[in-house]
């Protein structure tokens, strides 16, 4: 019998074991783990953590906590150990004849192997939401592993109405351990193409193609070659480093376009059975839920203003009739007129991937006086620009720059949003709006947070040069579900996300639970209703009432 996966021992005693730091291994110089003098060590890498990046140690170590992510504890020798869909049962917790809005609804989800045992450890991605089809109603569901095969799941009861319960196993805990070993082994899995053109004799142009990647020191990154294999494209101000195979004939500086290359598939035929039972609704009580009006409830409004800093709950909203009723703040629903004038005198900069220029699209589409340059680019790349004239609005929509999955662009067009928010002076007429995800599922959460970092520094030195700018990021939404890009992945690097910028002064507009209750079929590109109700947010923090 073979053996699919082998890791670490995990205790299950309802403590979190958080791993050593998975930073300080990419910080040259600054903790040295062999150390004997641990307070010198932990002191080095403070001080860099707060001179760099403006954060304090603990305020890290929160960072490790808020990723970290328990496993089984024993050897898994089977597929038939993993969490079964099937086996696999949810029961709504002392069940009333019914309730009042405000109330809260519970649900245990209990966890068994294909064997019909009892899991006792965690580690299960669920995921839950609250619906009524007929009123197209849903409300996404607080799951909390409790580390011990069952997970309780909260529900708050925000409409007036019937309801039912759904649950899915997105990943089984021993399938999120594959996708844990691939992200930190195996991230070449997804590779590109460097073009390099220079002049050939009779006018003619000469031409070569490589792979190119993220220059990283471990999983697989490095796999490119060493010594004198490669081209390396450093940049002065993030210090990343873009790195291609050498052409043949081709110097260096002869790089001109970037496109996305291919996907490596490297799952093992026992990984590809544990990732086929993946995105699987999980029986149970199928009871209607009844909710009645509560005279005096204030538990589900929402009075306050948009403003930033504002603490994102479970749920963050409800979608009713097809509209989203947000707990974040008081939004409003607009009109073309209303946005426009919304948008007024705006100078926006969107910056990102596909699902920000989702937005840019939704605006073009939307604004009759806004109209659309043509930049002669390529267009799923950038960068992007309309204009109001008669409104005085400029949009721009740019992609975030290496590693971006996309058709043959040039690298020029490519830039850091770090260094594109260090160049722009800010101010009340200025609106950022920014997001980091999809692209970056198959890289290590410390390249990923590196980004993340450099990008809340040159926020914060914005803000300080121009603090009347307002500034949006967008968290990352649902929609993968496989080896290359997982929701599981995306929920990492959604935390990341929410935990630079809680304290930077910004607005954080939740789309995960959005995206993830809504009952259309989930894709990395929401519909149209999604994106509308997204878009009604966004400009309830422009412009608040």
């Amino acid at each position: 019998m073979c053996i699919l996966v082998e890791w670490s021992n995990m205790g299950n005693d309802n403590k979190k074991n958080i791993p050593p730091s998975f930073l300080s291994q990419h910080l040259t110089g600054l903790h040295n783990s062999s150390t004997s003098d641990d307070s010198a060590g932990s002191q080095s890498l403070r001080s860099f953590f707060q001179s760099e990046f403006g954060i304090s140690l603990q305020s890290y170590y929160m960072l490790q906590e808020a990723v970290y992510w328990p496993g089984p504890h024993r050897p898994i020798t089977h597929l038939s150990m993993s969490t079964s869909p099937e086996n696999t049962k949810f029961t709504i917790q002392n069940l009333k004849e019914s309730y009042q809005t405000g109330e809260e609804l519970f649900v245990m989800v209990h966890a068994k192997d294909f064997n019909n045992n009892s899991k006792d450890y965690g580690g299960d991605f669920f995921q839950a939401k609250l619906f009524w089809s007929k009123s197209k109603a849903s409300v996404f569901g607080d799951v909390v592993d409790l580390l011990n095969g069952s997970y309780s799941v909260r529900f708050l009861l925000p409409w007036v109405g019937e309801a039912q319960v759904a649950v899915r196993l997105i990943h089984s805990s021993e399938a999120v351990q594959v996708l844990k070993h691939h992200r930190d082994t195996d991230s070449d899995r997804v590779y590109y193409n460097g073009y390099y053109e220079a002049p050939g004799p009779n006018k003619t142009r000469l031409n070569e193609v490589v792979e190119c990647n993220v220059k990283w020191d471990k999983n697989g990154l490095e796999s490119l070659g060493t010594k004198n294999c490669c081209c390396e494209y450093s940049d002065p101000r993030t210090r990343e480093t873009w790195r291609c195979k050498k052409p043949k004939s081709l110097p260096c500086s002869a790089l001109v376009y970037h496109s996305m290359g291919s996907y490596r598939n490297r799952l093992t035929k026992e990984e590809k059975a544990l990732m086929e039972e993946t995105n699987k609704g999980i029986k149970g009580d199928e009871n209607i839920i009844k909710i009645l009006h509560s005279p005096g409830n204030k538990t589900i409004d929402v009075p306050e203003k948009c403003r930033p800093g504002l603490h994102t709950p479970v749920p963050a909203g409800f979608f009713l009739d097809d509209v989203w009723t947000s707990f974040v703040c008081n939004i409003s629903h607009f009109t073309p007129q209303t946005t426009t004038k919304c948008l007024k005198d705006k100078h926006i900069y969107m910056m990102g991937d596909s699902t920000m220029r989702q937005w840019f699209e939704f605006f073009v589409k939307t604004i009759p006086t806004l109209k659309q340059m043509n930049l002669h680019v390529q267009y799923n790349a950038g960068p992007l620009m309309a204009v109001d004239v008669e409104n005085n609005i400029d949009l721009h929509w740019r992609a975030h720059g290496f590693p971006l999955r996309t058709f043959k662009t040039a690298v020029a067009s490519l830039h850091y949003i770090s260094n594109e928010i260090d160049d722009l002076a800010g101010g009340p007429h200025t609106i950022i709006m920014l997001n980091l995800g999809p692209h970056f599922t198959t890289y290590p959460l410390d390249f990923f947070t590196l980004r993340v970092l450099r990008i809340r520094k040159a926020l914060l030195a914005l803000l300080q040069r121009a603090p009347d700018t307002t500034v949006i990021i967008k968290t990352v939404n649902t929609g993968y579900k496989d080896v290359f890009g997982s929701d599981w992945y995306s929920l990492q690097l959604d935390r990341v996300l929410r935990w630079a910028f809680q304290d930077v002064g910004v607005y954080i507009l939740d789309v995960w639970q959005m995206t993830a209750c809504h009952y259309s079929k989930e894709n990395i590109h929401p519909g149209p209703i999604i994106i509308k109700n997204e878009i009604d947010v966004l400009l309830s923090f422009i412009c608040p009432k």
